[in-house]
């Protein structure tokens, strides 16, 4: 489905632009002087949002229409599944993944791989629509109807897919759920 997110690559900031820093910093705890993984962070919308208040971000996505976008705002960019990321165990400080998740085949493959990047001590964040409320379940139909293979999962479910040492807490704003997790120092 990757032609889909290659035709939309540039406007998608237009059609959706980031409006939650605030949001972003608290549940991410920025700034930071460490490495963020953006994954599946697309035209890099938020990840140049997030520049001031880390030391380098790394965007990660299969669609090579959304990476130039994000090569054009002057992000570190790379073409890579999130179900087999091309990294070292335990080498970023943070992990982000925004409105990604539900367009992940194999999901819970996806989070283990987030999770096994993530330095001991470090924060991982997945924002996800929350598909308990009316208007995404309205946004998932229209997602079926146009053939995307999009899976939305309850926040409650994302968090279920994390090891169970993983100190994790569930954030609910409007329609958004961020499920934030912490891998212990002491997990290597």
């Amino acid at each position: 489905m990757n032609h889909h997110f290659d035709w939309i690559a540039r406007f998608y900031d237009r059609a959706l632009p980031f409006s939650r820093l605030e949001k972003m910093l608290d549940v991410l705890a920025l700034p930071y002087d460490g490495i963020l993984l953006d994954a599946g962070g697309g035209t890099g919308r938020v990840a140049s949002a997030l520049r001031p208040y880390l030391t380098d971000i790394l965007v990660a996505d299969v669609s090579t229409g959304m990476l130039a976008q994000a090569r054009a705002k002057g992000l570190s960019a790379l073409n890579a599944q999130s179900e087999r990321l091309p990294f070292a165990d335990d080498i970023f400080e943070r992990i982000l993944m925004v409105d990604a998740l539900h367009h992940v085949i194999h999901q819970a493959e996806t989070v283990r791989e987030l999770y096994r990047v993530l330095k001991p001590g470090g924060r991982l964040v997945i924002e996800e629509p929350d598909v308990r409320t009316f208007p995404v379940k309205l946004i998932a139909l229209a997602e079926k109807l146009a053939f995307m293979r999009s899976h939305f999962l309850a926040p409650d479910e994302i968090a279920a897919l994390f090891p169970q040492q993983a100190q994790s807490t569930i954030d609910i704003q409007d329609y958004n759920a961020w499920v934030i997790v912490e891998k212990p120092r002491d997990q290597a």
